[in-house]
């Protein structure tokens, strides 16, 4: 089965992170995007943390097509582990 779309968790203003979820066979995979990240995707310089999840539904195919990128190789990250996209994630 693919690497397929989960649900949006909601912004951690704490950890500056859009938490979301992407599923493997039924499993739920914790997942991340930094907002940097997202601001870098958008070229914009700081988008407030009440419109995060509005930003991350605009550049979700982005965001989870690096997700996957990122499972498929194996680099989970934290505890319990899970997939975290960076700005230098989209670079490659």
């Amino acid at each position: 089965m693919k690497f397929a779309r989960g649900n949006i968790r909601g912004y951690d203003d704490d950890r500056m992170v859009l938490l979301f979820s992407m599923m493997d066979d039924g499993r739920e995979v914790p997942c991340a995007v930094s907002a940097a990240a997202m601001d870098e995707l958008e070229r914009v310089p700081r988008t407030p943390a009440a419109r995060r999840e509005e930003q991350f539904a605009r550049l979700r195919d982005r965001i989870e097509a690096c997700a996957s990128r990122k499972f498929e190789a194996g680099e989970f990250e934290g505890t319990p582990p899970g997939i975290i996209v960076r700005g230098i994630d989209f670079r490659s």
